[in-house]
């Protein structure tokens, strides 16, 4: 089970598989009584997916041997007691993944080339990643934050720790005191290591940081080098070893703050856009405009989602249990613009009501 989605991740999985690659999608729910239905439907939607693999003329019966076995391994690691809103399985030969989002999927089974991204892709955007850097003097721990969600990062060297060494009982003899812990020079170098892991892990995935402390540490953090613009200090101590939760209530007030703003900034960009006539309202207009590669800006309600058919030249809406229904075309839509360089934000419900739950700012 995969704890947090990350741009390199979502990279290799839309590298080519060996035919069959199969995408199990399918939504969970987090509390009774919904949520006693889930094994019901996971089990029927994998005897679905072993269906649609025998009948298919492509498969060979030694990779269809090799998928039904990924597909079995990929079942006994799902935790549906601690779902989320929602559950993507992947499984080629030699290959399964499980992962969860905190966002609503549909129901799909599919056989490709390459695994279906769309929806981990969305959730991924939606999630507005942060990462928090708990600093003290003996550890240095990095978590990787989202709305849902907060998990320690073990890679690039995290967590930091040391132990504090006795201070120099010779120098305290001689000068009647001892260094300051955040003077003196092994917690220098210790900050420097760190400092330097976090920049790699800056470069390799850019995020909002947040560097939680005592005063004193985040000094010498902020002395140790420079962090990126914007970066928030949270001068709280007591959370290098977290628990993951408190580490995400320290930050939660900030960002709420942060995304209040960001909302504000996101329909001031619309209306000025409008004026300019670099504008599109609506998922039939946004929809046009992802798929000629012209969106700057997407703008998408939390929660918002559709069911439509496509007629080719425009969408009208449709039910889920029409044969040709996309009930996933937000999700789409927020992937094709991700892939031709536009910025997505997520706003809350409601605040793009007189444009139909979505908009865009134009490049021409």
């Amino acid at each position: 089970m995969h704890p947090a989605l990350s741009a390199d991740a979502l990279a290799k999985l839309r590298q080519p598989r060996p035919y069959p690659a199969v995408s199990l999608v399918m939504p969970t729910h987090r509390r009774e009584p919904d949520s006693s239905q889930d094994p019901v439907r996971l089990r029927n939607l994998l005897a679905k997916a072993g269906k649609v693999l025998e009948e298919d003329p492509g498969v060979t019966r030694e990779r269809r041997a090799d998928v039904l076995d990924q597909l079995e391994r990929a079942a006994a690691e799902i935790d549906l007691v601690h779902a989320e809103d929602g559950l993507v399985v992947f499984a080629a030969p030699g290959e399964h993944q499980v992962w969860t989002v905190a966002r609503e999927v549909p129901e799909r089974v599919v056989l490709a080339d390459t695994f279906l991204t769309r929806n981990l892709v969305a959730a991924q955007a939606a999630e507005r990643p942060y990462w928090a850097l708990t600093v003290a003097a003996d550890r240095v721990s990095l978590w990787s934050g989202g709305p849902e969600r907060t998990v320690g990062h073990t890679g690039d060297g995290f967590p930091f720790a040391r132990s504090l060494e006795p201070q120099d009982v010779e120098r305290e003899e001689r000068v009647g005191d001892v260094p300051s812990t955040f003077q003196d020079e092994d917690t220098r170098a210790f900050f420097r290591d760190a400092h330097q892991a976090l920049r790699t892990v800056l470069a390799s995935e850019p995020r909002p940081l947040y560097v939680i402390g005592e005063p004193p540490a985040i000094a010498l953090l902020e002395d140790t080098g420079a962090l990126p613009q914007g970066t928030t200090p949270v001068r709280q101590g007591g959370l290098g070893h977290g628990p993951a939760e408190a580490v995400r209530k320290a930050v939660e007030p900030l960002i709420a703050a942060h995304e209040a703003a960001l909302t504000t900034t996101v329909l001031a960009e619309l209306d000025a856009a409008r004026g300019r006539r670099e504008y599109a309202g609506g998922l039939d207009e946004v929809w046009q405009a992802a798929r000629e590669g012209r969106i700057h800006l997407l703008a998408v309600e939390e929660h918002y989602r559709a069911v439509v058919r496509d007629h080719g030249d425009h969408l009208e809406p449709a039910e889920a249990s029409d044969l040709d229904a996309r009930d996933d075309i937000v999700d789409e839509i927020v992937e094709q613009a991700l892939e031709t360089g536009a910025e997505v934000r997520f706003v809350r419900d409601d605040s793009l009501a007189d444009v139909a739950r979505i908009a865009a700012v134009l490049r021409y």
